[in-house]
C-alpha cells in the first residue's frame, strides 16, 4: 500500500489550535510497513475519557472549541484523525479506503493501542458511520454516546437526495477544495485562515483519496459490501442500554430524520435529554459548539 505524510510544516499556523500532536501506529493490512494514526490526547488522564470522532473531509481540527469546555469538566478527550485524514499518513489510492479497513484501523487505535474503557463517544458525519460500528462491536468499553449529524445506513432506507449528489460529486469534481465544502456546509461563514487549515492536510490531490472515496463507501443498496456488516451492528444497538443521546442541528439536509431513527431502536436513547441544536448546519463543531459540548456533558454526568 503506498502511502503519503504531510509534512509537519504544513500544519504550523493553526488558528486556535494549541494542542499537541500525538502518534500511534496500525497495521497495514497488506502486510507492509504500518500506518501512522494521529490523535490528540488532551485533559486528565483519570477523567471520564471522550473520544471525539469527525467525518469527511475534516480532521480532528474541527473539535478545537468542543475540547476546551469538556477538559474543563474534568474529562480526557482522545480525538483521532481517519487514515487518509488530518495528520494522519494517507493511503494513495482510492481502493485502499474500505468501510471495513476504516473500522478495524480506528479499533486497534483506540482498543489495542491506548487500551480506552469507559468511553463517552461523541460523533458526526463519517465519525458515527464508524463509531456505532465500534459501539456494536465492542458496547462494553463504552459508557455512552452522543449522536450529531450522522447515522448507520444498511442500504434498506431511501438516502437523501441532497447526499445522493454529494455522494456522486465528490469522486468525480475535477477539484477538491476541502476548506470550500466545510465552509459551505456550516451556517457561519469560516474565516480564510480556517478554511486554510482544512485545507492543509492535502497540499496536492495525490492526498485525497480518502476523503474523495468515503461517500463512495455509504451502503445504499442491500447488497452493498458493508451492508449486512451494519444490519449486524443494527441488531447489537437494539441492545445497547447506555446513555444514548441525540444532539442533530436544525439544519443539515444530509442526515435529517436520522436522530429519529435511533430514539426509536436504540434502548439508551430511552429517557435522554435529546436535543435539537439550532441554528447550526452540518458542522456543528463550527456552528455551535458549546451546544455540542454540553450535549456530550450531559452523557458524561449521566454516564458517572
Amino acid at each position: 500500500m503506498d502511502r503519503l505524510r504531510t509534512p509537519d510544516a504544513a500544519f504550523r499556523e493553526l488558528p486556535d489550535h494549541p494542542f499537541a500532536p500525538v502518534y500511534l501506529e496500525v497495521r497495514d493490512p497488506d502486510g507492509d510497513a504500518p500506518l501512522r494514526m494521529h490523535h490528540l490526547d488532551e485533559g486528565h488522564p483519570d477523567g471520564r475519557t471522550v473520544v471525539l470522532l469527525h467525518g469527511e473531509p475534516t480532521w480532528s481540527y474541527l473539535y478545537r472549541h468542543v475540547i476546551p469546555p469538556l477538559v474543563a469538566a474534568g474529562c480526557r478527550v482522545v480525538a483521532p484523525d481517519l487514515i487518509g485524514f488530518g495528520r494522519s499518513d494517507k493511503p494513495t489510492e482510492q481502493d485502499d479506503h474500505t468501510y471495513a479497513r476504516h473500522v478495524t484501523w480506528l479499533a486497534e487505535a483506540l482498543f489495542e493501542q491506548l487500551e480506552l474503557t469507559g468511553v463517552v463517544l461523541g460523533c458526526q458525519d463519517w465519525g458515527g458511520l464508524l463509531g456505532l460500528r465500534l459501539v456494536a462491536e465492542q458496547p462494553d468499553r463504552f459508557a455512552g454516546v452522543v449522536v450529531s449529524n450522522t447515522g448507520l445506513p444498511a442500504g434498506d432506507r431511501d438516502m437523501s437526495d441532497e447526499f445522493l449528489a454529494w455522494q456522486r460529486a465528490a469522486r468525480t469534481m475535477p477539484d477538491f477544495p476541502v476548506g470550500r465544502i466545510v465552509d459551505g456546509g456550516s451556517l457561519r461563514t469560516l474565516p480564510p485562515e480556517v478554511v486554510a487549515a482544512y485545507d492543509s492536510p492535502f497540499p496536492d490531490p495525490s492526498h485525497q483519496a480518502g476523503p474523495r472515496v468515503l461517500p463512495s463507501l455509504v451502503p445504499i443498496t442491500p447488497d452493498d459490501p458493508a451492508a449486512t456488516d451494519n444490519r449486524r451492528a443494527w441488531e447489537a444497538l437494539a441492545r445497547f442500554d447506555r446513555p444514548f443521546l441525540t444532539a442533530f442541528t436544525d439544519q443539515d439536509p444530509l442526515t435529517r430524520g436520522g436522530d429519529r431513527l435511533m430514539r426509536a431502536r436504540i434502548p439508551g436513547a430511552m429517557d435522554q435529554p435529546h436535543r435539537t441544536i439550532e441554528g447550526a448546519g452540518h458542522f456543528v463543531q463550527e456552528d455551535a459548539p458549546e451546544a455540542l459540548a454540553a450535549a456530550i456533558l450531559a452523557v458524561v454526568g449521566r454516564s458517572s
